[in-house]
C-alpha cells in the first residue's frame, strides 16, 4: 500500500506540464489534490476528471498565487473540502527572459512576485496547519537556473536562487515539528515552454546536456514521488537537480 493513500496535496500550477504529471503521480498513489490554475480552465476540468477516475478527490482553482488573501482563501477552503493537508508542493512558475539592459521592472517584478513570493504565500498559508499537527511536506520546484545562473535569465536565476535558500531556511525552521521541506532543481525538460524551439537551439540545448537528451515531466514528478516516500524521512533542506547532468560542478 502506497505511504500516500488518503493523504492531501496542495499543488500550485497543476494543469499543465510538470505539474500536471505530479497531479497525476499524486492520484496514482492515492492521493487526494487539490491544484491551481491561472490559464486553462478545460485543461484543470481535464485533469481533475483523470484523477477521479483513479479513485481520489481532486479540485481545481483559478487562482494568482501573487495574491496572500486569495491565496489563504483557496487553501483554507482546500483544507475544509479535503479535511487535512498533508503535503504542498509549489510548481507554480513563469518565464521572461531578456538581456538585463533591456529587461524592464515589470519583467522583473512579475516573475519575482510569481515565482517567489508565490512559493512564500503559499507555503505561509500551509505552514501553521502543518505546525500544528506537527506533520508536513513542502517540497518547491526550482531551476538549474537558480544553482549556477543562465545568462537572458537574472530575473528567473534570481526567483529560484531566493526558492533554493527559502528552502534551505525553512528546512531548518520547522524540521524539530517533523516537517520537511526541499526542492527540485530540474534542467531542461521537455514541457510546451520548449515546444516552440526550433530544431537548431534544441540541438544546442542538447549538446550542453551530459546525458544527451530533454527529460520528462514523468521523471520530475518520480522525484518528488521519492521525497514523499519513506526511503527520503531523513532529506530534508536539499536541492535535487534532475538535470540529466547540467548543472554538475
Amino acid at each position: 500500500m502506497s505511504n500516500l493513500k488518503d493523504k492531501v496535496a496542495i499543488v500550485t500550477g497543476g494543469s499543465r506540464g510538470i505539474g500536471r504529471a505530479i497531479v497525476l503521480m499524486l492520484a496514482q498513489n492515492g492521493c487526494h489534490v487539490a491544484f491551481s490554475y491561472q490559464k486553462s480552465e478545460k485543461a484543470a476540468l481535464d485533469l481533475v476528471a483523470e484523477a477521479k477516475k483513479l479513485g481520489v478527490k481532486c479540485m481545481a482553482s483559478k487562482v494568482d498565487v501573487r495574491d496572500f488573501v486569495k491565496v489563504k482563501a483557496w487553501v483554507e477552503e482546500a483544507r475544509e473540502k479535503m479535511g487535512h493537508l498533508d503535503i504542498l508542493v509549489n510548481n507554480a512558475g513563469i518565464i521572461m527572459d531578456k538581456a538585463l539592459m533591456l529587461m524592464e521592472p515589470r519583467d522583473w517584478q512579475d516573475v519575482i512576485d510569481t515565482n517567489l513570493t508565490g512559493v512564500f504565500n503559499v507555503t505561509r498559508a500551509c505552514i501553521v496547519g502543518f505546525l500544528k499537527q506537527k506533520s508536513g511536506d513542502v517540497i518547491n520546484i526550482s531551476s538549474v537556473s537558480g544553482v549556477f545562473g543562465l545568462p537572458r535569465q537574472v530575473n528567473y536565476s534570481a526567483s529560484k536562487g531566493g526558492v533554493n535558500a527559502f528552502t534551505k531556511a525553512l528546512a531548518k525552521e520547522v524540521a524539530a515539528y517533523g516537517i520537511r521541506v526541499n526542492a527540485i532543481a530540474p534542467g531542461f525538460i521537455d514541457t510546451d515552454i520548449l515546444s516552440g524551439l526550433a530544431d537548431e537551439q534544441k540541438d544546442k540545448i542538447l549538446a550542453v546536456v551530459p546525458l544527451g537528451r530533454l527529460g520528462t515531466s514523468q521523471e520530475v514528478a518520480g522525484c518528488v514521488r521519492f521525497l514523499l516516500s519513506e526511503n527520503a524521512r531523513y532529506i530534508t533542506g536539499q536541492i535535487i537537480q534532475v538535470d540529466g547532468g547540467l548543472a554538475i560542478r
